[in-house]
């Protein structure tokens, strides 16, 4: 018999969490797999089973694994981070893209609790809260102590990547584990899990290296005020929350304080809103030119005519470039880049104590064998 005619039984319920869990809808799959729409519409109220090859491609294209067909229910995971994005129409609605980046962070969420409890690591985050009557750049100041990051420090950072990297070491040494991953920047620029431990904050790659900063900081702000989010953090947006809001607020504090802000500002105050200016500050403090023309107009050194005028005459200081995204980067320093030191040495030091075998290693950190140990060299252990 040939192969095409093989059909897989399949529960229709399983089905039908596996497509929308993946973003694909009717249409494109009827399109992917080549046949109708109504034998997709079969596949969900189980009047039709896929065959071998269709079930195959289903498995690529949602990204699951074959047995996840097989399944005699859907499995029950965590809901979605609560939609902070405000974009018309598209509430709780997501590219596939995003949708695969959510379920891998997930994913690595529980791999580095199930590796923490083998080796007695601790999970738990001990933060002072915030809450959304407190001034956020009161608390914003407070982390910034915390961190030790003083005005010299940051001046001495080469470039914004250092500072996202140090940035990124001490949430990560509070035990908050710090993703990057490439998302459609239209659709998220960050998201937070804090509904279990360890916390997650994941940022996009396909955005500039400044805009992750202030995005980093926007999300660990939502992780100090406890609720799961995914959301676009963007200084130049004035929100109808006031969550996202103080969000904002905080981020822009804590990555140029108002003491600091208020002594460059009157320092350039001739020529503050020119290219050179925002150019020379943007450089020295590792911030982007957008999250100073805000903070200018914030504390009334420009006023809204002002700031409008500003961005209708320079589009590109809202949005200043995209990264590419890992292309072309060696597979061991995309890992490193996506997961971060401690995760990596979370499995590193699990494997030394023999607590997962070589494979699980591999495939936790979806690295090939050949560049496994120079992935670990790199991570610090």
């Amino acid at each position: 018999m040939p192969k095409e005619s093989l059909t897989m039984k399949i529960e229709s319920e399983v089905f039908k969490w596996l497509k929308d869990s993946s973003g694909w809808n009717n249409e494109e799959l009827a399109k992917r797999l080549k046949t109708s729409v109504e034998t997709i519409k079969k596949f969900e109220t189980g009047e039709k089973d896929p065959s071998l090859r269709q079930l195959r491609e289903l498995s690529t294209i949602f990204k699951r694994p074959i047995a996840s067909f097989f399944l005699s229910k859907p499995k029950l995971e965590k809901p979605k981070p609560k939609d902070y994005r405000l974009i018309p129409e598209k509430e709780n609605q997501f590219d596939k893209k995003t949708l695969l980046v959510l379920r891998k962070s997930r994913h690595l969420q529980q791999v580095a609790k199930e590796l923490s409890i083998n080796i007695n690591y601790k999970i738990d985050s001990k933060l002072k809260r915030g809450k959304i009557s407190e001034k956020p750049e009161i608390i914003a100041k407070y982390y910034r102590d915390l961190v030790q990051l003083s005005e010299e420090k940051q001046i001495k950072f080469k470039n914004p990547y250092e500072l996202f990297h140090y940035l990124r070491d001490v949430l990560e040494e509070l035990n908050i584990y710090v993703f990057q991953f490439s998302m459609p920047v239209e659709d998220a620029r960050g998201f937070v899990f804090v509904d279990d431990t360890p916390y997650i904050i994941a940022v996009n790659t396909a955005d500039s290296i400044e805009a992750r900063l202030f995005s980093l900081m926007h999300e660990f702000a939502h992780i100090l005020l406890g609720e799961s989010v995914i959301d676009m953090p963007d200084p130049f947006l004035s929100s109808r929350s006031q969550i996202v809001k103080w969000c904002n607020e905080f981020s822009a504090s804590f990555l140029l304080p108002k003491n600091l802000a208020i002594k460059l500002f009157d320092s350039h105050r001739d020529n503050l809103t020119e290219k050179s200016t925002l150019k020379t500050l943007s450089n020295r403090y590792k911030i982007s030119k957008a999250m100073l023309l805000v903070n200018m107009n914030r504390l009334n050194y420009i006023s809204n005519n002002d700031l409008n005028t500003i961005i209708n005459i320079k589009p590109k200081v809202k949005k200043e470039g995209k990264s590419k995204g890992g292309v072309g980067i060696p597979s061991d320093k995309k890992r490193l880049s996506e997961m971060g030191n401690k995760f990596i040495s979370l499995v590193a030091n699990n494997f030394d104590k023999e607590k997962i075998t070589y494979t699980d290693a591999l495939n936790y950190l979806s690295i090939k064998s050949k560049k496994f140990n120079k992935l670990l060299s790199q991570a610090k252990k």
